[in-house]
């Protein structure tokens, strides 16, 4: 089957239109797409930022990706380098949703090293574009297809942007069209983090753990009840100290529980891989699980 075969498309009006498009300003007349166009009607989630990162951004950008496809959320970004394809690998790995807006022809890959994240987008996720199949991308028309990505969300994460990335323009649509922008703050002393950090300055909901992305969607802490059919005993009683106590250190952990740190430290890992847990700097946080 040639892939133009494979390409399917609604129109504005059509009770398959994403329903978030109708509310913004010059909404796509038409959407070509492949994949599973139903993903949209869940609750969406914009992870965006530069093409040229750091290993913190892109590690952050997976990390914040995951944790919101393991809640079920459809996680969309412009199949970019950098941040983009951080963010779709992120939810792909979790076996979560996640959906890629081009600033191209659908049957078209850009960039082309992108080519295979573009195939498992095809059969796992979704891809999808206003532009007509064949166009190529264009300068003007990623800054076009952005509308698009922050329109199809809840809200936007800006991940690491530099000062003109075009993940700052993904930004100012969302907050025009009411959505909320959360940013990623980074390094003061890096370029990297430049444009990241303005946004923060400028109002945007500083993320500050990674389970902080959850709070705007609504989606709440894990009960004690799902902890106890989720964990085991030791990991029970972790959980339940650190929503008594807060954060704790390794040491804390290691002197509540009464265990040396060779029986802790493992215990945290498993913890952290099934999401009801995570640390940061040496401490142990409460996740949203």
């Amino acid at each position: 089957m040639k892939e133009t075969d494979r390409i399917q498309i609604v129109y504005r009006g059509e009770s398959a239109y994403p329903a978030r498009l109708t509310e913004i300003r010059r909404p796509p007349e038409q959407l070509y797409y492949m994949g599973n166009l139903k993903m949209l009607e869940n609750c969406c989630a914009a992870v965006v930022g530069s093409r040229t990162t750091t290993v913190y951004g892109r590690n952050t950008g997976k990390a914040i990706a995951s944790r919101l496809a393991e809640r079920g959320v459809t996680v969309v970004s412009g199949m970019a380098a950098g941040i983009d394809s951080c963010a779709h690998n992120g939810a792909l790995a979790v076996g979560g949703n996640t959906a890629a807006v081009l600033g191209c022809g659908v049957d078209i890959c850009y960039p082309p090293e992108n080519d295979g994240l573009k195939k498992e987008l095809e059969r796992k996720g979704l891809v999808l574009s206003e532009y007509d199949p064949g166009v190529r991308a264009e300068r003007y028309s990623f800054p076009e297809r952005n509308r698009i990505i922050s329109g199809l969300c809840d809200i936007t994460v800006v991940v690491q942007a530099r000062n003109r990335s075009g993940a700052l323009i993904t930004a100012e649509l969302a907050a025009e069209q009411g959505r909320e922008v959360l940013a990623v703050p980074g390094n003061i002393d890096s370029q990297y983090n430049l444009g990241s950090n303005k946004l923060i300055r400028e109002g945007a909901t500083p993320l500050i753990s990674i389970d902080d992305v959850l709070e705007p969607l609504g989606l709440r802490k894990a009960s004690r009840e799902q902890a106890r059919q989720k964990l085991s005993d030791t990991e029970y009683e972790i959980f339940c100290l650190l929503q008594e106590r807060g954060e704790l250190g390794i040491d804390q952990l290691c002197c509540h529980t009464g265990k040396e740190p060779a029986y802790v430290n493992p215990i945290i890992s498993v913890m952290e891989m099934k999401g009801f847990i995570f640390t940061e700097m040496g401490k142990v946080f409460l996740a949203n699980a």
